[in-house]
């Protein structure tokens, strides 16, 4: 009831401005970088979202920064039900292995979740039963596509470090 035209909504983790408003629904357009980047590309009528309104100062913030700038997709590798939440395993893409470490933080799919561990090529995420059941991570199957937003700190940190170390060796 309190998007307007022109607000933005997070739809399974990708920022989207709502460009009509309708009773029991709203529109948005994509960009083509939009379309390359994420799984936008599969949707179809009846697709199950994660939608979450932008967050305004003053708001509580319940996890990590999640700005809605979808670094690409990733690949459920393995899902396995424990005691008291789900374990799921995901791919993770070479150039983004700088920004992922243990006990640091993700969105998939919007959902902003911890790393519980880092392998050579996938991490792997605990998804407590509250989370599971309220989002749309419990349909998703071995070989889903999820769309994957890194850390916006830790994306800032390494690039930031980078620069650093690039100026000093521009100095000697």
């Amino acid at each position: 009831n309190n998007i307007k035209k022109g607000s933005s909504i997070m739809c399974s983790g990708i920022c989207l401005t709502a460009t009509e408003i309708g009773q029991d629904y709203f529109i948005v357009d994509l960009s083509e970088e939009t379309i390359s980047l994420t799984t936008a590309k599969n949707w179809s009528n009846g697709t199950k979202l994660n939608l979450e309104c932008s967050l305004k100062v003053g708001d509580e913030l319940g996890g990590h920064f999640v700005s809605g700038h979808i670094d690409g997709c990733t690949k459920l590798i393995r899902k396995e039900k424990l005691k008291a939440s789900h374990l799921y395993e995901f791919y993770l893409p070479r150039d983004f292995r700088k920004y992922i470490c243990t006990k640091g933080s993700v969105a998939i799919d919007g959902v902003s979740l911890t790393i519980n561990k880092v392998t050579d090529n996938s991490f792997l995420l605990n998804i407590i039963p509250h989370t599971f059941i309220s989002t749309t991570l419990c349909k998703l199957v071995i070989g889903d596509l999820v769309n994957f937003e890194v850390d916006m700190l830790a994306r800032y940190a390494v690039n930031n470090f980078k620069i650093v170390n690039e100026s000093k060796v521009n100095e000697n």
